[in-house]
């Protein structure tokens, strides 16, 4: 079969290819239930990724550059857009393998003995020039699905070159997709002048889009491939803080935004008719779906169950109800982080993205946990 590519042309057709967050493990006595996985390999956004942005940044300025981000666990920045560390790390520890690392310093050169994260920081699943032909609309992203996976490639051929090796190796690796296309939505979404129903129109186009990815990481001989949902981005700070109302209708019971959970909600919905039709399309083939929204809905529903003071507000940020604003060395901290569900508005903090891995590696929120993939 043929590579295809997330990609579309100017009279709208949208084609695939593209969002991978791959978990693929190499040299380590790793068993999870009898398997043996030998590397991760990561593709994504800036709720996984562990450092690409911060090479590609290169000396310009930015926040994460700086305390207090990596506060937590690493006591230093680290290129993770949180306090501390994020899901994958925690999917990482769990299978006995150290910690990923960025795969754009290394792409060249590494040999990747444990795996390599691919997720980049602001990434987003279809083109640029998707949102331009067909919207007229700028996303300034530094990355996107098809640049990861063409990376991804590279970094194959390099050290695993030839079919039969490539085959071997992925065979033996968890493969992780994302959460990839929150940013296709964020940067339409969290400007209140764009009209919110656009997402909806390109919404099929970004599942379609992950799904050509997860085919393309099979027909290159992947075996266990984990698909992540998106969140409840009604939910988070900066949404509740740009998208304000005065409606008491327009929030739920929990004072989350109704409307943009169930735009994440038909999201999800979408991308699990795509996993089952993976499914039946590649027998033989472990497609997990990793339900991302309601394991984060469980600090929302019942924060003080895991100490959670407020889940609506962030932990750096600004003056406003809910602290949205920018995070950096100047800005207020409004306490411990693990006291935390957000981080600075938009990511959450390494606490919270623990609650999450958990219920993905024990269940109830895969519909096979991770550590019964066997």
């Amino acid at each position: 079969m043929g590579s295809r590519r997330c990609f579309s042309a100017v009279s709208g057709v949208s084609a695939v290819v593209l969002a991978i967050s791959v978990v693929a493990l190499l040299n380590a006595d790793v068993v999870l239930c009898g398997c043996s996985y030998k590397r991760i390999f990561a593709f994504g956004d800036s709720l996984i990724d562990t450092g690409n942005l911060l090479y590609s940044i290169g000396n310009s300025a930015s926040p994460i550059k700086e305390l207090p981000y990596g506060m937590t666990f690493f006591k230093h920045p680290n290129g993770r857009v949180t306090d501390g560390r994020v899901v994958v790390d925690f999917y990482a520890e769990a299978l006995g393998l150290p910690l990923l690392p960025p795969s754009i310093p290394e792409e060249a050169s590494g040999q990747f003995p444990n795996g390599a994260n691919f997720a980049v920081a602001g990434a987003i699943a279809l083109p640029p020039e998707y949102y331009k032909t067909n919207y007229n609309f700028t996303m300034n992203a530094p990355s996107n699905l098809d640049r990861q996976l063409a990376s991804f490639k590279k970094v194959l051929a390099r050290i695993a070159p030839g079919d039969g090796a490539t085959r071997a190796l992925l065979s033996e690796s968890l493969v992780l997709m994302g959460e990839i296309g929150g940013n296709d939505y964020n940067f339409w979404f969290i400007d209140p002048r764009n009209p919110r129903e656009t997402p909806e129109k390109y919404l099929p186009d970004v599942v379609t889009c992950i799904g050509a990815t997860v085919q393309e990481v099979i027909n290159l001989g992947a075996r266990t491939i984990v698909v992540p949902g998106n969140f409840p981005i009604g939910c988070l700070p900066a949404y509740l803080s740009a998208h304000e109302s005065k409606v008491t209708d327009d929030y739920d019971e929990l004072h989350c935004l109704k409307w943009y959970n169930e735009f994440s909600q038909k999201h999800n919905l979408a991308l699990r008719q795509e996993v089952v039709r993976l499914r039946s399309r590649n027998p033989g083939v472990k497609i997990v779906y990793a339900d991302y929204y309601s394991a984060a809905m469980q600090f929302v529903q019942k924060p003080q169950a895991y100490g959670i003071a407020d889940p609506l507000v962030a932990c750096c940020g600004g003056n406003g109800p809910y602290h949205s604003g920018a995070c950096n060395n100047k800005t207020k901290l409004w306490g411990s982080p693990d006291r935390f569900a957000n981080w600075d508005g938009l990511h959450m903090t390494e606490k919270a993205y623990k609650i999450v891995a958990d219920g993905v590696l024990d269940g109830p929120f895969a519909d096979t946990p991770l550590r019964h993939l066997c």
